[in-house]
């Protein structure tokens, strides 16, 4: 059993989504959104190295000594499942461990507005699932794979980095792809993808311009597309798309954004009342003609409108559904506060703001 394992096993016996390592203090593990210290010495250069080079492939320790950092999926000897990624600072190397569950959680479970089930009915488009790094992302997506898979008879094809959730066909056939083990960039294997009779290609992460120009390719011809982007909003969301691509492409990506894009959904996890459980709490667009209008006549600062009106559609703010959450008891309110946009309308149920730790605002 490699040594590190036992620090994975004790982080998931007790609940945490993360185990971090780095040179010159204790393991961490992430519990419930914050980081606790491991009861353990400092951890040592010589030490720590050897804990990870003890789990990696050659291919692997070559690629990191010739000076990268490098994303895997790992195993431990009891069957948990962690994607890992190991990089250099300052003080030495370092390490942080996401855990996988095995059971990939329904929709239901994960208690996501009826309307992103819905979504998934689409044959053809683009559904983007956003949100900053550590929000959830990777485990909606894969409860949406998980719907499809169950639900219809597709050939679903998911390009990662790394494998994160492992897919058991079902009614449809899984094909997974990792980076760097199957596929040298993203681009390369949507672009792979479209000749392997797709019905659904999940993109991993829409990192860069020719992947999410190959990303709208897809879409456009007859296929239904996954993705991630790191922002935090369904405005951000359109103004990243559109100034990642050349300036003569604008006009074409805002024609595809208003056709093609089905929906933006935009999440955090905020901690439940009892601070040991965390609820992905969602900000919802879904694309209609008032907004595709919005976006080809550059008034996407007016998105956030639509979005408090188009409850018909399924469409929420991420403020009005901290609301909600807050009055069905499902979140704790300072914890909401300190993602809302708009704070005064939340300063009702945070009487005292003192010592309130706020998180930057993920809606606006």
């Amino acid at each position: 059993m490699a040594r590190v394992d036992a620090f994975l096993k004790l982080g998931v016996a007790q609940g945490c989504s993360d185990l971090h390592l780095a040179v010159g203090v204790p393991p961490m593990l992430r519990m419930y959104g914050d980081l606790m210290p491991v009861k353990f010495r400092d951890l040592g250069e010589t030490e720590l190295e050897s804990y990870l080079t003890e789990i990696m492939t050659q291919s692997q320790l070559k690629h990191f000594r010739d000076g990268n950092d490098i994303d895997f999926s790992y195993v431990s000897a009891d069957g948990g499942r962690f994607r890992v990624n190991v990089f250099r600072k300052e003080t030495g190397i370092g390490a942080a461990f996401r855990a996988i569950p095995t059971q990939i959680p329904s929709l239901e479970q994960l208690k996501l507005p009826p309307v992103v089930k819905k979504l998934c009915d689409h044959h053809q488009g683009m559904i983007l699932v956003t949100g900053s790094t550590g929000t959830g992302k990777s485990t909606t997506l894969a409860a949406m794979i998980d719907y499809l898979n169950s639900s219809r008879a597709l050939n679903i094809i998911s390009l990662e980095d790394p494998v994160e959730f492992v897919h058991r066909s079902k009614s449809s056939q899984v094909i997974q792809r990792e980076l760097g083990t199957h596929l040298p960039t993203f681009a390369e294997g949507v672009r792979a993808a479209m000749r392997e009779d797709p019905d659904v290609i999940l993109v991993g992460e829409m990192r860069d311009a020719e992947t999410i120009s190959m990303a709208m390719t897809a879409a456009e011809t007859g296929h239904l597309v996954l993705g991630t982007l790191h922002t935090t909003s369904a405005t951000k969301t359109i103004d990243r798309i559109i100034d990642a691509l050349p300036t003569e492409e604008r006009e074409q990506t805002k024609t595809f954004l208003a056709a093609s894009l089905i929906a933006v959904v935009t999440q955090v996890l905020v901690k439940t009342p009892d601070l040991r459980s965390r609820r992905a709490i969602c900000e919802i667009m879904v694309v209609n003609k008032a907004i595709g209008k919005l976006i080809m006549t550059d008034q996407t600062h007016q998105i956030p409108s639509q979005l408090q009106m188009g409850k018909e559609y399924g469409m929420q703010l991420l403020d009005q559904a901290l609301l909600t959450a807050i009055a069905a008891k499902e979140i704790d309110p300072e914890q909401a506060y300190g993602y809302a946009t708009d704070k005064r309308q939340f300063q009702r149920f945070v009487p005292d703001l003192t010592g309130v730790a706020l998180a930057e605002p993920a809606g606006g």
